[in-house]
């Protein structure tokens, strides 16, 4: 269940509490205005007695007058009668809403007493086996009912600020009909409530002001699955020292100023010291590729290559579509070469990238190309065959779980239009695993394969049976609705 709907959940308890006791209240009047009409009857009726008595005093014959007089008693005592039992039926209502109540009550009370008791349990487990078996009936209790457990006391646990952002709000002009809603509801992730901790931190923060320095937490909370992060109503922190970025073209293979960093969540403080990680030998992703005139500056040109070379060119990509490729995605672009050499084609490439201790996306930006902060965890934020190519380099590999391979390709086939490239650049596996695995994955899609090269992978050592696959794959130029 998302964020938003356990909170709807019980948001909805609430509404329904509050909508039986505004039917208690308007029985209640209901009642007491009835009571009052009827006797504001009864006065009328002993005028009008007094009226028919003045009228006919002179009148002999009585009995007409006494007909008359018990005619109006008996339909008085009807309508008495009537008013009656629709109280009597309102009493029933009201009953019935007051057992349907705590029925409800109960059920509450009970899925927290489960909670609770299996929650001990998780706790007080001495083997892994029983911490296991604790642990599946503590999630069974907390979804067998809309309620969770961080929802049952979000108003004690979670951020005021977090509760805030994600309370459904009234649209000012009523229901909106292409919306199809009244209202406007934030997204966030559903992993978002279950690291509190984290969470408050990084909610914990004076409105109106500067944001806190925290980076780190919020790259850390998107890693673990809080993506899309929460909006916040501070200002953002920015570089020290701001300049006006190069124009274009210039800015593509120049490296910005300093300046214009925000450096305080990476262990290097310049890009002289990005640049000469490799040198030192530190551990960190994409070593080299913040030096623009080293490798980063040779990828993807040169002679068009042949198979089964892995490395094509973007020349030769662009040339194999005649004019056909306009928009793109490039998942973990590194800093944003493969979007440089493909805007040097008219083509717009958006990167999706992350700050792994390094200003990725700052940099980026810098070039003159568009950034994309995001974990290959998400769904891509494209509707359904909208672009021209999708292009990923090493970053689609097997360190990621097939089972997450699967939703990330099958991802990837939503995202491209009819007729539109998937270019692997560079995937790695070992040799097994692409014949067993990833072939018959990738071929599952029914692409028509433009290029299709494998290669050793040498960098960790023959032994390992590494192997790189490089392929152009086009998706069917045909209507998949039959």
């Amino acid at each position: 269940m998302s964020f938003e709907a356990t909170l709807k959940a019980e948001d909805d308890i609430g509404k329904r509490r509050n909508y039986r006791q505004k039917v208690i209240a308007v029985l209640v009047i209901l009642l007491l205005n009835t009571l009052a009409f009827y006797g504001f009857q009864r006065i009328e009726r002993v005028h009008l007695y007094d009226k028919i008595v003045s009228e006919h005093a002179s009148v002999q014959d009585s009995s007409k007058l006494q007909t008359t007089i018990l005619q109006e008693q008996n339909d008085l005592s009807n309508q008495l009668n009537d008013t009656f039992d629709q109280i009597r039926e309102l009493r029933r209502e009201l009953q019935k809403a007051r057992e349907q109540l705590a029925i409800a009550e109960d059920k509450h009370l009970t899925l927290l007493n489960d909670i609770l008791a299996n929650t001990k349990a998780v706790i007080e487990a001495q083997t892994d086996a029983e911490r296991g078996s604790a642990a599946e009936a503590l999630n069974q209790a907390i979804e067998g009912d809309p309620y969770h457990r961080w929802m049952l006391d979000r108003r004690g646990s979670l951020p005021k600020e977090l509760r805030e952002y994600v309370e459904p709000r009234e649209l000012p002009f009523g229901f909106n009909p292409a919306l199809r809603n009244d209202k406007i509801t934030a997204s966030v992730g559903h992993v978002c409530a279950a690291n509190l901790e984290d969470i408050r931190t990084f909610m914990d923060y004076e409105v109106g002001k500067v944001c806190p320095d925290d980076d780190n937490l919020a790259q850390k909370l998107l890693l673990e699955g809080c993506e899309p992060l929460p909006r916040r109503r501070c200002l953002a922190r920015g570089p020290d020292n701001p300049t006006e970025p190069l124009p274009y073209p210039d800015s593509l293979w120049t490296q910005p100023s300093d300046g214009n960093i925000h450096w305080t969540a990476y262990d290097c403080k310049s890009f002289e010291c990005l640049n000469t990680r490799a040198q030192r030998k530190v551990f960190a992703d994409c070593l080299d590729c913040f030096d623009l005139s080293g490798r980063e500056l040779h990828r993807w040109v040169g002679s068009p290559s042949t198979p089964p070379a892995v490395d094509f060119t973007v020349e030769q990509v662009v040339a194999l579509k005649g004019g056909g490729l306009r928009i793109g995605l490039d998942i973990g672009g590194g800093t944003g070469s493969f979007a440089v050499r493909m805007r040097e084609h008219n083509v717009t490439i958006i990167t999706s990238t992350l700050n792994l201790n390094g200003p990725f996306n700052n940099f980026i930006a810098q070039r003159g190309v568009i950034p994309f902060f995001m974990s290959i965890g998400q769904r891509f934020p494209f509707w359904d065959n909208t672009l021209d190519i999708v292009h990923s380099m090493h970053v689609l590999s097997n360190w990621i779980p097939f089972d997450a391979m699967e939703f990330i390709f099958y991802d990837i086939d939503r995202v491209l239009r009819p007729g539109g490239l998937l270019w692997l650049d560079h995937f790695f596996c070992v040799q097994s695993e692409l014949d067993t695995i990833y072939s018959p994955l990738i071929r599952s899609f029914g692409y028509k394969e433009l290029r299709w090269d494998v290669g050793r992978k040498l960098d960790r050592g023959e032994d390992k049976m590494e192997v790189y696959l490089s392929a152009l794959l086009e998706k069917p130029l045909a209507s998949r609705n039959n």
